[in-house]
């Protein structure tokens, strides 16, 4: 837990930089009321939606209190649209939806942040519960992603001015896919020394894609709106990220579980195990790949079972990677055919 606070000396370093080197800017005609209503639909909307997902594959979708959330959530972004359509001062304003670069962009980044989200996610815990990985070995995985992203980030920002928007944001998304099928087809390795051949492909062509996409996927957003209300662009476009990875793990998340539970009873079916010691182990299921082996068995029924383990949460990363790649795939089909070559801003 302790490296969350590396977050606080960056976070401080930034708000410096922000305080003494960056002009303040505000739109003149924003005079009316902070959109408080608004604010707190979507807040609410986002909770219950996402309350009710997680809690569904433990309470499952039938309980009052899962589909009660599921129903308030719905509800209140139903609700929200309705007041940003009438709002004087909308927080999220409708209008900049007309342009189809930043609709486009903004579907890009439903789509691929949510896969993003979900993915590494995923690919984390398989790492560490299934591959045999340390968690600073696990860490130190993704460095290769880390080092593409930060090092062609501003190379793949003056692909939008020779290209325009739309080429980067097909091809970068389409990489990224691959990078996630790589990761489906490695299964059950060796640990970290298979590394090289098992998921460091992965990591480098998902890294070529994301760096492809993020630089020309901000610039497309911020490119698509009139000045005056590049703020509220890039606010949108940020919550629409964070929402992306949140609701895709929620969502995910349940479908991992329910298929590691029948997985895990599958390949558990031909151990001769007591019945209480199956009971144990499903009761486990929400740890996914930290499932722990029942006590009381013999070395070979617990390597036998913890064997199985392993292998029924590999075929549960297995799909979400499919799921990832598809999410890819169809954001980078909807930058085709939603995203202008050239992004122009609408006028006001």
């Amino acid at each position: 837990r302790w490296i969350f606070l590396i977050n606080l000396p960056i976070g401080i370093a930034a708000l410096l930089i922000l305080w003494t080197k960056v002009a303040e800017s505000r739109n003149p005609a924003a005079t009316g009321p902070i959109d408080l209503p608004g604010a707190g639909l979507v807040a609410l909307g986002l909770a219950g939606i996402t309350y009710g997902f997680i809690s569904a594959p433990a309470l499952g979708f039938g309980d009052p209190r899962v589909a009660g959330a599921l129903i308030v959530g719905f509800v209140a972004l139903a609700a929200f649209i309705v007041v940003e359509q009438h709002s004087g001062q909308p927080m999220v304003p409708l209008r900049l939806f007309r342009s189809r670069t930043f609709l486009g962009a903004n579907l890009v980044t439903l789509l691929l942040y949510g896969a993003l989200g979900v993915g590494t996610l995923f690919l984390s815990l398989n790492l560490v519960q299934s591959q045999g990985y340390t968690q600073t070995e696990a860490g130190l995985s993704f460095t290769p992603f880390a080092l593409l992203l930060a090092g062609l980030s501003r190379w793949a920002g003056g692909l939008i001015d020779r290209f325009g928007p739309r080429l980067p944001l097909v091809i970068g998304p389409a990489l990224a896919g691959c990078g996630f099928l790589l990761f489906a087809a490695v299964g059950l390795t060796s640990g970290p020394a298979a590394y090289w051949t098992t998921f460091f492909p992965g990591v480098v062509v998902f890294g070529l894609g994301l760096a492809v996409t993020v630089a020309p996927l901000t610039t497309a957003v911020m490119g698509a709106v009139p000045g005056d209300a590049s703020g509220t662009a890039s606010g949108i476009n940020n919550a629409v990220a964070r929402s992306a990875s949140v609701l895709a793990i929620a969502v995910v998340g349940a479908l991992v579980l329910a298929i590691f539970s029948t997985a895990l009873a599958d390949r558990t079916a031909g151990i001769d195990l007591a019945q209480s010691a199956r009971a144990a182990l499903q009761a486990q299921a929400a740890k996914l790949g930290g499932t722990g082996v029942p006590a009381g068995l013999s070395p070979a029924q617990a390597a036998a079972v913890q064997q199985s383990i392993k292998l029924a949460f590999v075929s549960a990363f297995n799909v979400v990677m499919l799921i990832c790649t598809s999410l890819a795939w169809l954001s980078a089909l909807i930058a085709a055919l939603v995203i202008e070559r050239q992004g122009n801003a609408p006028r006001r």
